[in-house]
């Protein structure tokens, strides 16, 4: 019988996925990442009628529509101070597989890639995919990545390091200085910094910045997605942006594995970067509200959180058996220690749910957290 790869059997099923199939079917879910809000009209619309018009009945360039990418250019021109060339864009089946490329592209076997821990379940099993060995690097008390402890993990080894704000399990936000460090780290150490900057639109303090906008080489590769910033989890579209040589070699491997992103899915997501904003900045208005809810019964229940500046979860510190307590009675979160050994004593929330469905899952909280104390 043919054996299975040893890059393949490196990875498991994410944790995320093993708490959800373990919850009931009547479960609140407080473990996904996806917001609760529709679509904007005007980029089902625009979907719509690629559709009937036959427009979206082909293949598109490997790269995705020039209209897309120009809108994606445009996107930068207007909200992060720096300028992409539309060529060096390829549009991707979601962040999910611009991560991929990129580490399929710059990983050889062996090779180090420094990765945050706690950090996003992919950045460990996508470099294990690729051949490499995640480095995983804790972070600070406020669960932010910090420049100098990235720069001592650097080996002979090193490829590759990526930086998440705001971040997938914490809603940390690094400070423009972060960014700045990180930019820093990646010219004069000429390595790869992979910035995953797919929840940026939902900043509630600071402000998001790029090392792309500080770094004077093309050591910078930046990954985007519609998932989060316009509700379109399902749509699956996202994107690459990097120099034109990292672009051409991403794009080798891309071709192959996708060929192009949905045709209907890069309609709405022109529709939905060039149009209205407003349904994103009702979206994060929202987000921030539940975010400040579930401080609030956070501290009275006595757990320690750090205040997430951005995205929609929180990850407060939690006692031995909290999570186990939580998920039998009816609410699902999942254990820190799915996203690292950084993550244990930790929980992760998501309230991308309404708010009296938060509530009644809080009320839940505050009765596990007095029976395992």
């Amino acid at each position: 019988m043919t054996e299975f790869s040893s890059r393949v059997e490196q990875v498991s099923i994410s944790g995320i996925r093993e708490v959800f199939e373990a919850a009931g079917e009547d479960a609140i879910n407080l473990g996904l990442g996806q917001p609760d809000f529709p679509t904007p009209a005007h980029a089902k619309e625009a979907a719509v009628a690629a559709i009937e018009a036959g427009d979206a009945d082909g293949y598109t360039s490997n790269k995705g529509t020039r209209e897309l990418r120009e809108a994606i250019a445009r996107k930068y021109d207007r909200e992060n101070e720096f300028t992409v060339d539309p060529a060096n864009v390829i549009a991707t089946a979601g962040g999910s597989e611009a991560l991929h490329v990129v580490m399929e592209a710059h990983v050889d076997a062996g090779d180090e890639v420094i990765i945050p821990d706690p950090g996003f379940v992919s950045y460990d099993a996508l470099t294990r995919l690729a051949g490499g060995q995640p480095r995983p690097v804790g972070l600070r008390e406020d669960l932010t990545l910090d420049p100098a402890a990235v720069e001592a993990a650097i080996t002979d080894e090193t490829a590759a390091f990526v930086v998440n704000s705001p971040a997938n399990p914490t809603g940390a936000v690094q400070s423009v200085e972060d960014m700045r460090g990180f930019a820093r780290i990646a010219d004069e150490h000429d390595l790869l910094c992979i910035s995953d900057e797919v929840y940026e639109s939902m900043i509630f303090e600071g402000e998001h910045r790029s090392p792309a906008a500080f770094a004077e080489t093309d050591n910078v590769v930046v990954v985007n997605a519609c998932s989060k910033t316009y509700s379109m989890t399902g749509w699956r579209l996202g994107w690459v942006t990097a120099s034109h040589d990292r672009i051409e070699r991403m794009l080798r491997v891309h071709q192959y594995v996708q060929a192009c992103a949905s045709a209907p899915s890069q309609y709405a997501a022109e529709a939905a970067l060039s149009g209205p904003q407003e349904p994103v900045e009702e979206m994060v208005t929202a987000f921030e509200r539940r975010r400040d809810l579930v401080l609030g019964e956070l501290e009275e229940m006595g757990l320690d959180c750090p205040t997430p500046e951005g995205a929609f979860y929180a990850m407060p510190r939690v006692p031995d058996g909290w999570v186990e307590e939580v998920l039998d009675r009816g609410v699902v979160v999942v254990p820190g220690e799915a996203f690292g050994d950084g993550g244990a004593g930790h929980a992760r929330i998501s309230y991308a749910t309404d708010t009296d469905t938060l509530r009644e899952a809080l009320d839940i909280m505050h009765e596990a957290t007095a029976a395992v104390r």
